[in-house]
């Protein structure tokens, strides 16, 4: 790929596998506006950009020293994707139908704490209600980052900051009965009972399991977790749809959860979150059943 910033914007050329519009609501993301085909403004790393991509070119409206540093590791783009995406079809032609559909998936390196709580909160809950609640926490005890269209946004807060809410105001904040985890997962990150550098260095699942301390957060919400905001490609959370898409495609009978979790550690490894990401997206897209 190559990069050319002109007047305050930076131009990323030659982007090879990837979407936007699919790595943004492929189910992973949850503070992005659609502002036009292929265009969004997004909010992720305590910066607001307007991002867009017309075949394979992107363009932000940045400079290119916050593109290098913030929104190519952001996206994942330094990664070879053709070359996962080969090791999967080779693995298993089983997989090649939804890669070749959502082949422009990524899956992006969010921040740890944002991810803990966006996934705590989306229990039971679709992405548009999940969306109106974080932002919700970012406008109340975010900090303001810039205008767009004359609409105000802030960054998500931190440990620190969203120590100040309560259960109540949470509730108030239509987090429902999270509203109690929420709480929880703000003491354990900010007393240290739950550290972002330990649960990087650890073993997949020993990570998985200390998250699991935490209220409210199960096998699937760690994994969440672990995949979007801790950069551990081997998670692969099962959800509804997950459970779908492999009962159809490796299990001729209704196959348990524990034994679709063992069957996904042994079948992809390391590279299970990326086959989760494209058999979960289709599966949610052509509503499998």
């Amino acid at each position: 790929m190559r990069i050319i910033e002109k007047q305050k914007k930076t131009i990323i050329e030659d982007i090879k596998d990837f979407d936007l519009k699919q790595s943004l609501e492929c189910g992973q993301c949850f503070r992005y506006e659609e502002l036009g085909e292929e265009e969004y403004l997004l909010v992720a790393k305590g910066k607001m950009v307007h991002v867009k991509q017309k075949d394979t070119t992107l363009q932000f409206s940045c400079v290119r020293e916050e593109v290098e540093k913030i929104w190519i590791p952001y996206f994942d783009l330094d990664r070879d994707y053709g070359a996962i995406k080969q090791w999967l079809m080779e693995k298993d032609e089983k997989i090649g139908e939804a890669i070749k559909e959502k082949s422009g998936v990524r899956i992006l390196n969010q921040d740890f704490f944002e991810m803990l709580i966006t996934f705590i909160i989306s229990q039971n809950k679709q992405i548009p209600h999940i969306m109106q609640i974080v932002e919700r926490i970012s406008q109340r005890y975010g900090e303001y980052i810039g205008e767009w269209n004359n609409k105000a946004y802030y960054s998500f807060p931190t440990p620190q900051q969203l120590s100040k809410a309560s259960e109540a105001d949470f509730l108030d904040m239509k987090a429902g009965f999270r509203a109690k985890y929420l709480v929880d997962a703000c003491q354990k990150v900010l007393n240290g009972e739950i550290k972002e550098e330990r649960l990087r260095s650890i073993s997949y699942q020993e990570a998985l399991e200390e998250i699991q301390v935490i209220k409210g957060v199960g096998e699937k919400v760690g994994n969440c977790v672990l995949l979007f905001g801790l950069g551990r490609r081997e998670a692969f959370p099962i959800d509804v749809w997950m459970i779908r898409i492999l009962d159809r495609l490796y299990f001729s009978k209704k196959g348990k959860k524990e034994q679709m979790q063992q069957f996904a550690k042994e079948h992809f490894g390391e590279y299970g979150g990326y086959a989760q990401q494209y058999l979960f997206y289709f599966a949610r897209d052509n509503q499998v059943k």
